[in-house]
């Protein structure tokens, strides 16, 4: 491979790569503003400038060639006069309000002020000042005295979700961005501008004022929106998601994910009105007084579901779930193997031929569909209609599923004589027939994996607590998933349901049967699931990683 010297550093680089590239595969930082590795170069914030020996002058790292024998200064005092010039030139006519701004304590400006500016302005006049509060579109707005016109934002729309609907207009110190004639920002990836913005220019008006960035944490998870499963971080203050970001992954989502997922993937963790929160149960009297399911404790759930399962081995029809991770359907296939010795488990398609582009979104509406498929678990189909219309299945176990979407079994849902639900989010049809409901921990309460479309098994982590967690925990370590909640900070949720993962709560049903899942937590029955379903063995969640790991046909 060609190399090049930066800092006396030797740096092998790639034909074709640039400076910036070449410096950043190595380790070395050069800063910038408007280069993105993820869009074309635009060349216009320079601070990128770096010294190379035998040109006459400065020139940007983010558009200058590598070649073979280049020495490059990135600190030289040439380059760290340029830097200070540049960003005092940046900090003339920006605000001054970091204190009330979204993008405080993840700032580029703010950073780069610290590391490459002096501290002082030569400028004395009064700042120029442009539109704030500006809405481009239905989840982005726009501050323009903060953006340094980097033109990230416009490219993004260009060249990625390819719909031009951002531009500059006027000139000079009047230069500013805003939305063609007629057009918003409305794109289905617009809020990656967001993250790509350098400074607080745009910012999300779903998580706009929330909370600061120092105090929340940050798990990396999965996006169950699509079967992409575009890799994302999870932003918690106090237990409560606050908001989802995208999570660089070459091989799945890159750098963006779409706004449906952001938005769309989280609300219900936390919401206090249509989460389950305790198990429930039908009383005896309730066909008579018509009353509604109430709340028990997990030990009369469970007897509970042992009494009106029991005597109906050949006669329950299992419903997995494509939204539940790999580890909950397989302690459900096993479950129905082992203590019903049924092979009757299918589950329900969610296919949008509305949602898939040819960027990241798929037209699957499931997370795990793949997953179900690789363990034998097929889409619900002909056998068991049959057996539905046919009185053949007398009771129903559904996981995590609202079994009326499938609009081929609606008609005959009357015929069944028992419904057992595990469910996380009110479903009116369950709390009108179920028997028995157990409330199920969400994604983002377990740990877990998803299998995505292209068959690669890729991590969930619990970025919430359930009641569940805090009991295994002990008070020591809640006490440390508290710490970036201020406990004075009432109006922000610290909220605990009685959630339990989908595989805990089957093995304390099969050993209520009689039968014992030798499995203690998820790692374990991912283990046992790789060897039995995929044949690999000693497969844990260290070989997962934060990337995934693909798995062959």
């Amino acid at each position: 491979m060609p190399k090049l010297i930066i800092d006396n550093k030797e740096v092998e680089f790639t034909q074709g790569q640039t400076v910036i590239e070449a410096a950043r595969a190595s380790g070395i930082k050069i800063p910038h503003f408007c280069w993105h590795p993820g869009l074309s170069i635009s060349g216009n914030c320079r601070i990128c400038l770096v010294e190379i020996e035998k040109l006459p002058k400065l020139a940007i790292a983010c558009s200058t060639q590598a070649a073979e024998g280049m020495v490059v200064h990135t600190k030289s005092e040439k380059v760290v006069t340029a830097q200070n010039a540049v960003m005092e030139f940046l900090l003339i006519n920006h605000p001054l309000d970091c204190p009330i701004c979204d993008e405080a304590g993840e700032c580029k400006l703010q950073d780069y002020a610290f590391k490459y500016g002096k501290g002082i302005s030569r400028f004395d006049e009064e700042k120029n000042h442009k539109d704030k509060r500006i809405i481009l579109g239905p989840n982005v707005m726009f501050d323009g005295e903060r953006c340094i016109s980097c033109s990230r934002c416009i490219r993004f729309c260009d060249e990625v979700a390819k719909e031009p609907q951002l531009t500059f207009i006027q000139r000079g110190e009047k230069v500013t961005i805003t939305t063609f004639p007629g057009k918003q920002l409305d794109n289905p990836y617009s809020m990656n501008v967001i993250d790509i913005c350098p400074v607080g220019a745009l910012t999300s008006k779903d998580f706009r004022f929330r909370s600061r960035v120092w105090d929340m944490s940050f798990t990396e998870s999965v996006c169950p929106g699509c079967s992409r499963g575009c890799n994302t971080l999870i932003g918690v203050r106090k237990n409560e998601i606050l908001r989802l970001e995208p999570r660089y992954n070459e091989k799945v989502n890159q750098w963006w994910m779409c706004d449906e997922g952001r938005l769309g993937t989280y609300k219900h963790v936390n919401n206090e009105s249509t989460r389950i929160s305790s198990p429930m149960v039908r009383p005896e009297e309730a066909e008579e007084s018509n009353e509604l399911m109430v709340t028990t404790d997990w030990e009369e759930a469970v007897s509970k579901s042992v009494s009106v399962l029991s005597g109906k081995k050949s006669k329950i029809l299992f419903i997995a779930s494509p939204y539940s991770t790999l580890e909950d359907n397989y302690a459900f296939k096993k479950f129905a193997k082992e203590v019903f010795e049924s092979s009757d488990i299918a589950y329900i398609p969610n296919i949008d031929e509305n949602f898939g582009d040819e960027l990241l979104r798929k037209n699957d509406r499931t997370p795990n569909s793949t997953g179900l498929e690789r363990m034998g678990i097929k889409p619900l189909g002909d056998s068991e209609m049959k057996g539905i219309t046919s009185g053949k299945f007398k009771a129903v176990y559904a996981i995590n599923e609202d079994i009326t979407r499938a609009e081929t079994l609606k008609p005959h849902l009357k015929g069944i004589d028992v419904y057992i639900y595990h469910l996380n989010t009110v479903n009116e049809f369950a709390l009108a027939n179920a028997e028995v409901i157990f409330p199920e921990s969400t994604y983002a309460e377990i740990n877990g994996t998803f299998m995505n479309f292209e068959g690669r098994i890729q991590r969930l982590k619990p970025a919430v607590a359930t009641l569940e967690q805090e009991r295994l925990l002990g008070e020591f370590e809640m006490s440390r998933l508290d710490k970036f909640g201020a406990p004075n900070d009432r109006w922000m949720k610290d909220v605990r349901f009685n959630a339990r993962p989908t595989w805990k709560i089957l093995k304390q049903i099969a050993k209520a049967f009689g039968h014992d899942f030798k499995f203690e937590n998820s790692e374990e029955v991912f283990t046992e699931l790789c060897e039995i379903e995929f044949g690999l063995k000693d497969m844990d969640y260290d070989e997962v990683g934060s990337k995934g790991i693909q798995i062959k046909r």
